[in-house]
């Protein structure tokens, strides 16, 4: 029998189309095994901005949730569309996108009243001033070569006054081995070195790609974009959270922050 081929971990450039085939592609093959080791915590109707388990409905980074009623609201990365759930119960009028078939696949699963839409983030299918609020929970730009053309998209798409918050893992997490153990606590890499995280095949071909930006770069992007910045959240974690996702992980998380929420608005 032959053995199935490890993919190579290794740190190397990959421009936006390598990216994002490597992303439409991993998401695809992974759907199933993400939606079954993570659905549980992260709910069929959840708003969760990352593995700490911030929800919006303490957070209110989108607003007050009373004020969500009517608004149309662009979900990028949504997965399962869990967040777009959501935000249709409290009678907002929510479009999820995302890349991954597989993954839009398990949000008609667990059921959806919106619409749902497969496309690229960097090329959003949508009329200027579409929407009055944007989001996105480690979806996109934690895997895009160019993280200013999707908020350029993203700033098209909405009208002024338009909120866009994102969440991503910390940047500097990627100083730190990707480990949820005490061998995850010791530096072991440049915090500078932005250099793409890159798994590929025996052909050298990019299965899975993730791109590292600093605290810096990820406001300059922003600012680029068009956007104003108006809060950069960094979740604590909770007590009462036990559970390990990949680094994540109650002993890291209460020594050094796992996730970076950005909250901007479009003038």
């Amino acid at each position: 029998m032959t053995e199935q081929y490890e993919p190579e971990a290794t740190r190397r450039h990959s421009g936006e189309a390598e990216s994002s085939r490597a992303s439409r592609g991993w998401w695809d093959r992974n759907a199933d095994e993400y939606q079954n080791e993570h659905g549980g915590f992260l709910g069929d109707d959840r708003f969760v901005w990352g593995p700490e388990g911030l929800d919006e409905a303490e957070a209110g980074l989108l607003g007050p949730a009373s004020g969500l009623r009517g608004l149309d609201v662009l979900e990028i990365g949504a997965g399962a569309a869990q967040c777009s759930r959501w935000l249709a119960a409290r009678g907002a009028r929510p479009v999820a996108l995302d890349l991954s078939h597989r993954q839009l696949q398990h949000a008609l699963r667990i059921g959806a009243d919106f619409p749902l839409v497969e496309a690229d983030a960097g090329a959003l299918p949508f009329a200027d001033g579409s929407f009055d609020l944007a989001c996105s929970a480690y979806g996109a730009i934690p895997f895009v070569a160019d993280p200013v053309q999707v908020m350029r998209e993203v700033r098209r798409v909405l009208r002024p006054g338009g909120r866009w918050i994102f969440s991503v893992t910390h940047p500097i997490r990627w100083a730190f081995p990707d480990e949820p153990g005490p061998e995850g606590l010791s530096v072991a890499a440049s915090y500078f070195d932005r250099t793409p995280y890159v798994e590929q095949d025996e052909s050298g071909r990019a299965v899975y790609v993730e791109h590292h930006r600093t605290i810096g770069d990820r406001v300059r992007e922003v600012v680029q974009a068009g956007f104003r910045l108006i809060d950069l959240v960094e979740p604590e974690w909770p007590d009462w959270n036990h559970q390990e996702w990949g680094g994540w992980s109650p002993l890291r998380g209460h020594l050094i922050p796992g996730t970076a929420i950005f909250v901007c608005e479009r003038d």
